[in-house]
């Protein structure tokens, strides 16, 4: 993107990052608007912005790495969707298998980006960046008109009212938060001012939970948030998110790098082939994401979460004791692929079990806004690991960072793991007095 775009490689980067950031601002938002009367209206917008957005990446407009920011800015509040699909299937389906749907909700949201890579890297290679942005409008016109013809009204009796304030106090916070984890650089170089930032970014979100706190329509209720279950979740889901991203990029970048570099390591993979890695993530997530609702009438969800972490440090463990053949990485992407769809079919359980219905979406939003910020600190943090690792004058770490990266893998999973373990504890204690 930066060569095709004439850009710096840190510039480039802002057009991953805006999306993310559009996406953790409008998510609560969306939240808030989709558990109210205007819940069509809400899932009917959100889609039509992101074809707008994804029909300016692809027309040739002047300016045009400005224009792709925009663009990336409008694509990203449709991550924003998830939650409000949610919140549908809690109200309209049956409870057995609304449980189920929402599952596979939460885990399609992710194995997604598995199914997007390969078919959009040969058409990079062909057409450009705009050819491979031109399938996400024509993906993206497709769920306009699904949503369209299929979405119901919301029940009635419910606000919609937006907290602005705090939305804004939000996504000043959430700017830090993401500018933070994308400028590797600023750590490595400035670290005070590094430093400070981070702290200005804490206050500000201690502002907007006060905020939150004293309204009487909050865009998240905080107060639910703060229930041991929630609360437990959402760290769960934040260091888990570290963790899963983390080895994602550590295995998509290892597979990149050229093999006669002269670092003992690498298959110079193409765009294109390095994007079919991702299939058996994808494959095994979807897997995993069908089989939990049948495991979780005997298994509860926390147990769930613990056990998919284990699988995820699994596939660390993997990666960093066996990576000389592609077949490793296809192995390391596969139990990855099967601990994230696990444990993102298991997390709306533990969060909607002490969720009241019309809270539902505002939940989840946060809870995906956690995930989004987890993974951005997961590639950040897998940056900078790699950078360290990187001697004077290289232009690639050397492979003993790709195995401390994954050793520090290790140990986020293991506290996700162990957090996962306190709330099975704790609903075994609630359940059996």
């Amino acid at each position: 993107m930066a060569t095709s775009f004439h850009v710096s490689l840190g510039s480039a980067q802002w057009a991953l990052t805006v999306a993310l950031l559009s996406g953790a601002v409008a998510t609560p938002v969306l939240g808030r608007l989709g558990a109210g009367p205007h819940r069509r209206a809400t899932v009917l917008a959100t889609p039509a912005v992101v074809v707008a957005g994804s029909a300016l990446t692809v027309l040739p407009l002047p300016l045009p790495f400005a224009w792709l920011l925009a663009s990336r800015a409008a694509q990203g509040v449709g991550l924003g969707l998830t939650a409000l699909m949610v919140g549908v299937a809690r109200d309209h389906l049956p409870e057995e298998r609304g449980a189920a749907v929402i599952a596979l909700i939460s885990v399609v949201s992710i194995i997604g980006a598995g199914v997007g890579y390969p078919l959009a890297a040969p058409l990079a290679e062909l057409g450009g960046v705009r050819a491979a942005y031109g399938l996400g409008l024509v993906v993206t016109a497709v769920a306009l008109l699904t949503a369209w013809r299929s979405m119901p009204e919301a029940p009635e009796g419910r606000s919609a009212h937006v907290d602005v304030t705090g939305a804004v106090v939000l996504a000043a916070a959430l700017l830090l938060v993401l500018f933070l984890a994308g400028e590797r650089n600023l750590w490595s170089r400035h670290l005070a001012v590094a430093a400070g930032l981070a702290v200005v970014a804490v206050v500000l979100l201690r502002v907007w939970a006060v905020i939150e706190l004293r309204s009487t329509t909050p865009l998240v209720d905080v107060r639910a948030v703060r229930h041991p279950a929630v609360a437990g979740a959402n760290l769960a889901m934040f260091v888990g998110g570290i963790g899963m991203y983390l080895l994602l990029t550590l295995i998509t970048r290892y597979a990149q790098t050229p093999h006669g570099a002269g670092y003992g390591y690498g298959f110079g993979l193409t765009t294109f082939v390095a994007g079919l890695v991702l299939i058996p993530f994808s494959v095994l997530g979807f897997v995993a994401g069908k089989l939990t609702p049948r495991v979780r009438t005997r298994i509860a969800d926390p147990l769930l979460l613990a056990g998919s972490a284990v699988v995820v440090g699994g596939g660390f463990a993997l990666f960093a004791a066996a990576r000389s053949d592609l077949a490793e990485l296809f192995a390391a992407m596969g139990v990855l692929g099967y601990g994230v769809g696990g444990f993102s079919a298991a997390m709306p359980g533990v969060i909607l079990a002490v969720t009241p219905k019309s809270e539902t979406s505002s939940a989840m939003s946060f809870n995906y806004v956690v995930r989004s910020v987890g993974y951005s600190l997961g590639s950040a943090i897998g940056g900078l690991i790699l950078a360290a690792g990187t001697g004077p004058g290289h232009l690639f770490p050397d492979d003993s960072a790709y195995t401390t990266a994954a050793l520090v893998g290790v140990g986020a999973m293991a506290i996700t793991t162990l957090t996962s373990l306190v709330l099975a504890r704790r609903r075994s204690s609630e359940t059996n007095p």
